[in-house]
């Protein structure tokens, strides 16, 4: 290295180590935040609300990056104020060069402020993409910040991004680090109520993607905890996602750093049928994709066609992507300096260096994986051809059942009694369980928007066949022509023919199974549907109350006991135990009806939690599915006997 070069990196090293007030830099205002939210955190629903807490989060694991901190704390207060504590260097205070008042100020209430926006304060960002403490503070009615550097205690109060008191300094700090705490505007937000499981959810894949850095996460509301610390890093996290699944190898690991890009993938195969690839760039989700994506996709690819075509397990035919990822859990996380995020929802990486990179390194690590370990490269192979297979057979049955009638385009299944409407956006498809329900709900229904589609039994568990079995399956055929929009690889969003698809069965055993295989369903073959919000569950009463004239339905033992209580003991109740014990007009009045029905409506907080879940529920193995049943027995609240 020539002495100006060592001159330009020891100044470098110097300038990262002194982390003061002139490394933070502002950009531009808080003016527009208030007046548009939407612009700088996405929403002002729950997502935006969440995003609050991944922006002052991240802050901290940017300190964690330049390894200054190893423990974040985050509580959910009782009055939902969030606190945030690490124990990095802590925000500069001094006075700043430009703005002459303390750099913690400027941090909190300009736009775009930090030292993530100067080469030296940090190599390598995770909060680039996002807008910083001062976004949090403008869409909050009062936010603390106190910092503990240079043995003193700094504390600032703000409230709608403006300082209400100046930094007050007092002695006697031990050590050093940031608190945030911070109490959203519920003028601004739809709600201020934060969700445990979306958050535990973010700081799981934040603790699993720094290795060794401890996250506990502590609801102060109900007492739930989660503390989360990985030693092994994204190989964890892929330990983790087949935690209750039937590997075939051991978890296959390749990094590879440059002075500017740092490449980690994690991957391991497993006996089951569903792919489960999670990619990061600088720590952040990017659940649509990128160049990082695309390369590991192109490069595994590629190494499986060419793995089979030399040791002549396949002739002239190819296996697709879709072939060579069926059974594998992979991470793939990646570090850089200036990531180019796009998309609808700026979570896809757009670096396009970045493609051939990936795709170099897992060519290469991959081929020597294969010649190292021959048997378990034939094993995955194998695996690979026959999932082609499938897809070829998957494809006949489609045309088969296209030939029929069944799935052919304009053509819907005679079980279904469709509504008058045809805009999507205002019509509901109940799908219901049995004949007997199906016929009520028939007569009772308003058939202007509401269409009904009765099932006859349970459907084919998804979790345990593939796509071929699946579209064999008569039931689920008529579901994919009456919702309209495809499965699988056919998918099309676009083309779904209602906005609300219910799902309403009976309140019993039964009823709960046939949800969840159709919720299986939804999950593993139709997501697209659960993340457009268009999927519910009817809520169908469990009693009828009756007094003289006066009728109520309840939904619980417990609404039902406090109303025996409330109408004294001349009454008389009725348990439903099915649907098809209501009469039309009783489904209608309390399952149906827009003005009084109740629908919970289907999301994913926690996408790998989600998939945990399914593979317990509905998987091939049983021990796992017994300790779930054994450990939640406690928190049933009505047994149906």
């Amino acid at each position: 290295m020539s002495e100006e070069n060592k001159e330009k990196t020891a100044e470098k090293q110097k300038k990262a180590e002194e982390y003061g007030a002139e490394s933070i830099k502002a950009l531009e205002g808080l003016e527009a935040v208030r007046k548009r939210p939407s612009m700088y955190i996405g929403s002002t629903g729950l997502s935006g609300l969440h995003h609050l807490v991944y922006e002052i989060v991240d802050n901290s694991i940017d300190e964690a990056l330049a390894g200054f901190c190893t423990k974040i704390d985050v509580f959910i207060r009782k009055d939902n104020s969030i606190c945030v504590i690490d124990n990095g260097r802590g925000i500069p205070v001094d006075i700043h060069p430009q703005f002459k008042v303390s750099a913690m100020q400027v941090a909190m209430t300009k736009l775009h402020a930090g030292g993530k926006f100067e080469a030296g304060a940090y190599k390598v960002s995770g909060g680039l993409h996002g807008v910083g403490a001062s976004v949090v503070n403008a869409l909050s009615k009062k936010m603390i910040v106190k910092v503990k550097r240079d043995n003193k205690f700094y504390q600032q109060e703000y409230s709608k991004g403006e300082p209400k008191t100046g930094v007050i300094m007092t002695p006697g700090a031990k050590g050093t680090g940031t608190e945030t705490i911070f109490w959203p505007d519920d003028e601004i937000f739809e709600t201020i109520e934060f969700h445990f499981d979306t958050l535990n959810a973010r700081l799981r894949e934040l603790a699993f993607l720094n290795k060794n850095l401890e996250i506990i996460l502590f609801d102060e509301r109900d007492g739930r905890k989660s503390i989360f610390k990985y030693e092994g890093g994204i190989v964890s996290f892929v330990e983790y996602l087949n935690k209750n699944k039937m590997p075939i190898n051991g978890v296959i690991y390749f990094t590879k750093k440059t002075d500017d890009l740092e490449i980690e993938i994690a991957m391991q195969y497993n006996e089951g049928y569903q792919e489960n690839i999670f990619s990061f760039a600088n720590n952040i989700n990017t659940i649509e994709g990128g160049t990082h994506l695309n390369g590991f996709k192109s490069a595994l690819t590629r190494a499986f066609n060419s793995y089979a075509k030399k040791n002549n397990l396949v002739k002239e035919e190819k296996l697709s992507g879709e072939d060579v990822r069926e059974g594998l859990s992979a991470v793939i996380a990646i570090k850089l300096r200036e990531p180019q995020f796009e998309g609808q929802t700026k979570t896809k990486l757009g670096n396009s260096d970045v493609k051939g990179i990936v795709e170099s390194i897992v060519g290469e690590k991959l081929s020597s994986f294969m010649e190292e370990n021959p048997s378990i490269a034939k094993m995955i192979a194998m695996k690979s051809i026959n999932a082609a297979a499938a897809r070829e057979a998957a494809r006949k049955a489609r045309d088969l059942t296209r030939r029929k009638g069944i799935l052919s385009s304009g053509s819907l299944p005679g079980k279904l009694a469709d509504c008058s409407n045809r805009d999507p956006s205002k019509c509901e498809l109940y799908i219901v369980e049995g004949d007997s329900a199906g016929g009520s709900a028939k007569q009772g229904r308003n058939r202007e928007f509401q269409a009904i589609l009765p099932l006859k039994g349970k459907i084919l568990n998804v979790e345990k066949a593939r796509l071929n079995k699946i579209i064999e399956n008569h039931e689920i055929q008529i579901m994919i022509a009456a919702i309209g929009c495809g499965i699988g690889d056919e998918f099309k969003l676009e083309d779904v023919r209602y906005h609300k698809i219910i799902i309403m069965t009976d309140a019993d055993v039964d009823g709960n199974h046939i949800t969840c295989l159709l919720l299986t369903l939804l999950f593993r073959y139709m997501p697209k549907l659960i993340e457009a919000g268009y999927i519910y569950l009817a809520q169908p009463p469990l009693f009828m109350v009756a007094k003289g004239k006066q009728v109520h339905y309840v939904y619980s033992d417990s609404e039902k006991d406090k109303l025996l209580q409330e109408l004294g003991e001349g009454v008389s109740v009725q348990r439903y135990k099915g649907l098809g014990e209501m009469n039309p007009n009783q489904l209608w009045e309390t399952t149906m009806d827009p003005k009084n029905r109740i629908l919970e409506k289907v999301t994913v907080e926690d996408a790998v939690e989600a998939d945990r879940i399914f593979t317990i529920l509905m998987g091939d193995e049983v021990e796992p599915r017994r300790r779930f049943i054994q450990d939640n027995a406690k928190l049933v609240k009505e047994l149906d006997i």
